[in-house]
């Protein structure tokens, strides 16, 4: 289905405008009667890059969101931000880097028990989800990041995470270690799904 750019752009404009949550290639071309939209992406992206709000995509999904340098022009006053514990921080980079993960695996590179309050805190945030159950004795509850995640720290993928020099420059990274450490000692390292068996593989995501 072959239309004029112009109002296959005008369409998708729309589309997302109107739209209550991001939406995929796929979901906008069958939206709009199958026609291809990747051309009007593309220049749209590039027409909004320096305006108030940009469009962007954000694993795998396309949105407008408020250009990041305006935003505290819309931030109440008297709102906070909302800190997460060192407990959440590690637990949502452990996540983010090994997904899936169940509790024991996020513990075990922790070296401590994780409270449930801390992941419920996590998925409360909106970046973390349930990704079902492990299939293996048990059926530990496994969890991954969300598209919320992606799009509150502004990664297109999780390929965008920062490396491991990036982390450690951070101090994020010094607990993570400690306790990869401690497990590699007692010969108890878990393997993480994706392959990577410490967080030097943080670049090498799928």
């Amino acid at each position: 289905m072959d239309e004029p750019l112009d109002d296959v752009l005008r369409a998708v404009e729309a589309a997302l405008f109107a739209a209550t949550e991001p939406m995929s290639v796929e979901a906008l071309s069958n939206h709009l009667g199958g026609v291809s939209v990747r051309p009007a992406l593309a220049a749209l992206a590039q027409h909004y890059a320096g305006r108030g709000v940009n469009l962007v995509e954000r694993g795998g999904k396309w949105h407008f969101q408020t250009a990041p340098d305006l935003a505290h022009i819309l931030r109440r006053a008297h709102e906070e931000p909302r800190r997460l514990s060192r407990a959440a921080t590690e637990c949502l980079a452990i996540i983010a880097y090994h997904e899936p993960v169940s509790r024991a695996q996020i513990e075990s590179i922790r070296g401590v028990q994780t409270a449930k309050g801390t992941l419920d805190v996590l998925m409360e945030a909106g970046w973390v989800r349930v990704a079902g159950r492990r299939d293996v004795p048990g059926r530990p509850v496994i969890y991954a990041t969300t598209q919320a995640f992606l799009a509150h720290f502004g990664l297109a993928s999780r390929r965008d995470l920062p490396g491991i020099e990036d982390l450690r420059a951070a101090g994020l990274l010094d607990p993570v270690e400690e306790a990869y450490d401690r497990a590699a000692g007692e010969g108890g390292v878990p393997a993480a799904p994706d392959g990577a068996s410490d967080p030097s593989s943080a670049r090498e995501l799928p």
